[in-house]
């Protein structure tokens, strides 16, 4: 067992509550997954993931316990459940149940009577998760408490995508309402700069069948004031228990997808913002949201929100080691939470995108000269686990050969 000896004794965790990462999109450079295992594992905590096998970086960390067989997808709920109870019962105990996507997180909220016997997790209204992660129902929430949002339209014809452009202006931004039912190669968000690309889109979400859709389309707020996340913990009472801001310096794919270079900043407005529409919206448990700052009017537009952990959790790391995945493991085992020491100015890293991104260039945080320090978080380097970092870049080479070949 590996015990982290840095942490305070108000953060140690308790080694007698197992932990299982349940995701359910296929994607072996998930980073979150990576980073819950370490986090926890390093605390000695007994550290189980569903994984898609040795493929998988993260199969390779020494603070992985155990990997399990890949699950049944979330639409074929009672297959899954039956997965999940094979594997509590291989745990051989109750474990606090982690889920890494939205749909891993829907699937717990709506079968958490099924689950209860081998897993814990943070109680939750059933009908919370898919209210607040399928697009379309998180726009007509927020329109009924006011929370702000970029204009938006749903078209339900290729008139009606026109009418859109045209109120919107191009470029816009497209999402698919459910994205965790998309089929591979397809991105949640795109930026669509032509009327053909809008159009094109339109007819993948009617050629779909509607698993993903609908398909919205949003206007694009200038990238001038930036785009911010938050990510905190909630309890039964909806009071924040642990909570940060961020700044995203860079993200994969440009200006619509994930951080790849996140900074820990002190915005207090937005914290308060956030904190406002978590509660608003009932949500419980680990929460993840993107927002843009729209500088002319002074308001943060809400673009997203993940009822799970973030990939990118880490950046939020205290002075005394405390994060997210741990605040999680220390409430649901029913120890106290100690106020969190912020490290602002911290960064993380998301390496194999960053070297996408930057075509070189130097290692540095956006509009500042200094470049990362010890105390900054790397997504998939570790000295302590050096494993999973170079199964990653075999992995980024292998499949930039394939896509080399292939064309």
């Amino acid at each position: 067992m590996f015990v982290d000896t840095q942490a305070s004794p108000g953060t140690r965790l308790d080694p007698g509550l197992p932990v299982l990462l349940l995701r359910t999109d296929r994607n072996v450079f998930h980073h979150g997954t990576l980073a819950v295992i370490r986090s926890l594992g390093r605390a000695g905590v007994p550290v189980h993931a569903i994984l898609e096998g040795r493929g998988n970086p993260a199969s390779r960390s020494r603070y992985l316990y155990r990997g399990h067989p890949w699950a049944p997808p979330a639409d074929r709920p009672s297959a899954l459940v039956s997965h999940l109870r094979a594997v509590g019962e291989r745990i051989g105990r109750r474990a606090l149940l982690v889920p890494a996507d939205d749909a891993g997180a829907i699937f717990i909220a709506e079968h958490a009577d099924a689950l209860a016997p081998y897993y814990v997790f943070p109680h939750q209204d059933p009908v919370v998760p898919r209210g607040v992660a399928d697009k379309s129902l998180l726009l007509q929430a927020c329109a009924r408490h006011g929370i702000d949002v970029p204009p938006s339209r749903t078209p339900a014809s290729a008139r009606e995508v026109d009418e859109a452009a045209e109120a919107l202006g191009l470029p816009l931004v497209a999402k698919w309402a459910r994205p965790w039912r998309l089929g591979r190669g397809m991105r949640s968000t795109t930026v669509v700069r032509t009327l053909g690309e809008a159009h094109r889109l339109f007819a993948a979400a009617r050629d779909s069948g509607g698993d993903a859709g609908p398909l919205i389309l949003q206007r694009r707020i200038p990238a001038a004031g930036g785009d911010w996340f938050f990510q905190g913990y909630f309890d039964g009472s909806l009071d924040c228990l642990f909570g940060g801001t961020g700044r995203k310096h860079l993200a994969h794919p440009p200006q619509a997808g994930h951080t790849v270079a996140g900074e820990w900043v002190s915005n207090p407005a937005l914290y308060d913002l956030a904190v406002r529409i978590v509660r608003l919206l009932g949500c419980r448990g680990l929460v993840d949201l993107d927002f843009r700052y729209d500088a002319d009017q002074d308001v943060y537009h809400l673009l997203d929100f993940n009822p799970r952990i973030g990939a990118q959790f880490r950046l939020f790391t205290d002075r005394d080691g405390l994060d997210l995945a741990r605040v999680l493991h220390l409430h649901q085992s029913g120890r106290r939470v100690p106020g969190a020491r912020p490290a602002f100015g911290r960064n993380l890293l998301v390496e194999n995108h960053y070297l996408q991104q930057s075509a070189g260039r130097p290692l540095l945080r956006a509009g500042a000269l200094r470049p990362l320090r010890d105390a900054d978080e790397f997504a998939w380097y570790a000295g302590d686990d050096l494993r999973p970092f170079f199964a990653m870049g075999r992995q980024s080479v292998l499949r930039a050969v394939e896509r080399l070949r292939t064309r």
